[in-house]
Parts: structure tokens; sequence; C-alpha cells
């Protein structure tokens, strides 16, 4: 955690919840039209004060070409160039409305032709400060070229069965986006000086679409008609303790590196990336009142598989298959860049919660127990101080077997040890004038 005093600036809502900065204009609706040669989508701001083209060429079979028209409209001038279109196009069928939609999730392509994945439906699940959080409720996967210009291998049975594969993640389950705030990130980062802006937001290890987006982005060098998802978890609720509401926040982001599901990929790889590496945010706010500042805290945890390389086999038949450590990193050189990575993420210190068990009949989670503290012994001798790794070997299996214990408080006591060390991100904010939040003290 970074304990550095700061001052800094984030939007907030007007009454109506909307956290949109004044002086910028997110586009947050989209109406798709389609003509023979190509795909018109018209972008607007929610106060339909702010409309823009983008122009998407259907001809080529298996290119991506497209063009954005950099004018500001204004909505009477956008009906009349849809007017235009529609007249200009008539001999070959004229301009027709194929769907509202509130973002391009991105392009893929398999053999042949590119698809459109688009957001038709959407649902708020909720704020941040104002700035709406929504997930998707509908989307729809749409060719980019005219089906006259396609061949035979668009419609082969290889095609078809990429695109079922893509159909098969269901994109109305954990996944979550925002237009105004940058989900990706944590409020810390959020709330830094050095907030990252842009494209370089889609290259965050929390953005689930970042390749599906990487043409369109490359192309246009902007970020104004696609959205960034998180794959993961978003929950908020309100609670009252004391006669005293707050907010509680919860949002897991889970990690676009190495990813799989939890049985077939375990470990690490040779970049340092874990398998189901997830970073956890627990956002407290309390509103102002009286002339009292609004408070705010968050707290960031992450979790992932051990940093080592190792696997086991799946069985449906053996519950518990045999744990395969591989002796090909001697040095253990990929779990070292591993908490190199956290350390440019979060800083030091580090401190690793180690869950898995201290003794077995059969050897097999002790194998692991075993080798991850031997890397975390030998990467700790070059290292001095704050800098040293913390190392907490607490055996989940053998707690929870014990009916006198509490787990929970337990693992209290082992959270409050982690928060002395770090601290945790806590500032008051208080509202000023043109819908600002004033990030007044930090620490």
């Amino acid at each position: 955690m970074e304990k550095q005093v700061r001052r800094s600036c984030i939007t907030i809502g007007d009454g109506d919840g909307v956290g949109v900065d004044h002086n910028s204009c997110y586009m947050q609706k989209f109406r798709l039209y389609e003509t023979r040669s190509k795909f018109y989508m018209i972008g607007r701001d929610k106060n339909r004060t702010y409309w823009r083209i983008l122009k998407i060429d259907r001809l080529e079979p298996s290119e991506l070409n497209i063009t954005e028209d950099y004018t500001v409209f204004s909505e009477i001038e956008c009906c009349d160039i849809l007017r235009r279109m529609h007249e200009g196009n008539k001999s070959t069928g004229g301009l027709k409305f194929v769907t509202t939609c509130y973002g391009i999730i991105g392009f893929v392509k398999f053999l042949e032709p590119y698809y459109m994945l688009l957001i038709t439906k959407r649902m708020k699940i909720g704020t941040i400060f104002g700035h709406p959080i929504y997930a998707i409720t509908k989307n729809e996967m749409i060719p980019v070229p005219h089906a006259t210009v396609l061949s035979k291998m668009a419609y082969s049975n290889d095609e078809n069965r990429y695109k079922k594969l893509l159909c098969s993640v269901d994109l109305t389950k954990d996944f979550f986006f925002s237009y105004s705030y940058n989900v990706m990130l944590s409020l810390q980062k959020n709330l830094s000086d050095n907030i990252t802006q842009g494209q370089l937001l889609y290259e965050n290890m929390f953005v689930w679409n970042e390749f599906l987006t990487r043409g369109i982005r490359n192309t246009l060098q902007n970020t104004s008609w696609i959205v960034a998802l998180v794959y993961g978890f978003f929950k908020q609720v309100k609670l009252s303790i004391s006669d005293r509401e707050f907010n509680l926040t919860i949002i897991a982001r889970r990690s676009q590196h190495y990813a799989g599901t939890r049985y077939l990929k375990r470990g690490v790889n040779e970049k340092g990336r874990v398998a189901n590496d997830v970073e956890t945010e627990q956002i407290v706010f309390a509103d102002a009142h009286d002339g009292c500042p609004m408070q705010i805290s968050s707290v960031v945890q992450i979790r992932g598989s051990i940093p080592l390389f190792w696997s086991h086999e799946t069985s449906r038949l053996n519950i518990k298959p045999d744990i395969i450590l591989s002796k090909k990193d001697h040095n253990f050189e990929a779990t070292r860049l591993h908490f190199e990575n956290l350390v440019k993420r979060y800083g030091n210190p580090i401190i690793i919660l180690n869950l898995i068990k201290t003794r077995e009949k059969k050897p097999r989670e002790t194998i692991l127990r075993a080798e991850f503290a031997n890397a975390v012994r030998s990467i700790n001798k070059i290292l001095r101080g704050e800098n040293r790794l913390r190392f907490l070997h607490w055996d989940m299996h053998r707690h929870s077997r014990c009916k006198a214990i509490n787990v929970l408080t337990q693992l209290g006591k082992v959270a409050g040890y982690a928060l002395k060390l770090t601290g945790i991100f806590y500032c008051q904010v208080t509202a000023r004038q043109e819908g600002l939040l004033e990030h007044s003290h930090s620490e």
C-alpha cells in the first residue's frame, strides 16, 4: 500500500446518480445501421448533446477497415446525415436499422470473416461515487462482411465450431464495466495523481477483452466506442451500524494472464504470472453529513495459485490426484519474477498467506508447501528489511476440523497482522462545485 499523502480529484454524480465529468463526454448509447457496403454506428452521450459516427467497411471478406468521423454532430445533423445515407443507397436497399447497443466488446476473426461483439442490453448493478457500474444482460455477435462477399470457408464446420466456442462464454454472468469509472483499477489508483488513461487502461491485466479490442484501438487510437470488461465479482450493499449508514462494495477482478479453469491451470508460467490470479477490493464509504466530509477506505488483497511449476492430472474417479512438481526452475526465477511484479503493482511489504496442509498421510499438498518455503527462503537471501517476503503458514484444513476454533476469528487475527504492516487506504473528501470530489486527505 502506498502511504504518501495526496490531493486529487474524481468526478461525482449529480442527483440522479450519473457520474460524468461535465467537461468530458462519454458515449454510452449507440445505434447500428447497415448498407450493403458499410456499417454505420451512431454514438451519443447520455444528455443527447454529443453525437459521433463510426464507419465499418463490409466489402472486404477478411480484413477489418474502420474509420471514424471526428466531427461532433447535433441530433438534428445526425438525422439529416442518416436520411442522406438512405437516399444515396436506395439502389442497393437503402440504409437499414440493425440494433441499439451500449458499446463494442471487440472484434474477433477465426478463419475468414471478422465478427463484431456488441452489448445490446445492460443493467445497472451499483455506483462508485455516482459513477454507474453495469452488467451485460444481452449481447450479440454480428458478422462484419456482407453475405455476398463471403466464401465457403465462412460457413465451414471449423468456422462454426470456433463461433460456438466463443458464444459458449456467458457474458451475462460475472462481467461488469463502467463508462466513467476505471473499474479495472483500485480506488487508490483511481485517486492517484498519475492515473492511467486512454489505451493504457485496456492493457491492464484485469481487462478481459484487451485482445478483442486491440484492432479497433490501434486503428482509431482512442477508446470512445468500446467498453473495458472486467471478469470477476461486483456486489454493493448499504449497511447500518449504530444508526449510521455506510456503503460496502466488494470487487473481485480476475487476471487475463495465464487464465484457465481451476483444475487445468495451476502454478506459474515463465513470465511469473500465476493461474487464477484475482485482486479483491473492499471499499467502505459513509456519506457526508452535518458539514463533515465523506470518509472512504479501501483494502486490496490478491489470491493466486502457488507460484511454482506444478500440475496434477484431472480425473473423475480420483478426487485427490497426485501433484506433479516440476524441477525445471532450480533457481526459482519464475517465482522471483512473480513477486517482483507484485512489488511493482502494490509496493512492499508483501505478506504471503499459505493455506495448504502441514501434515498428510500421503505427501501431496505438503510437497508444494515445502518447495514454496524453499523458494521464499532462496528469494529472501538477496532482500533486506521491508523488502523481504513475509511468509505465513496457516493450515486451513487443520483449523477447520477443530470445532473449538472459530476459523473466521483466527483468520481475522492474521488479517489484523497484515493490515498493521500495510495499512489501509483512507481519505476524506468534500464535495465542490462543478460536480468534482476533492480528495482532501489520505493515509
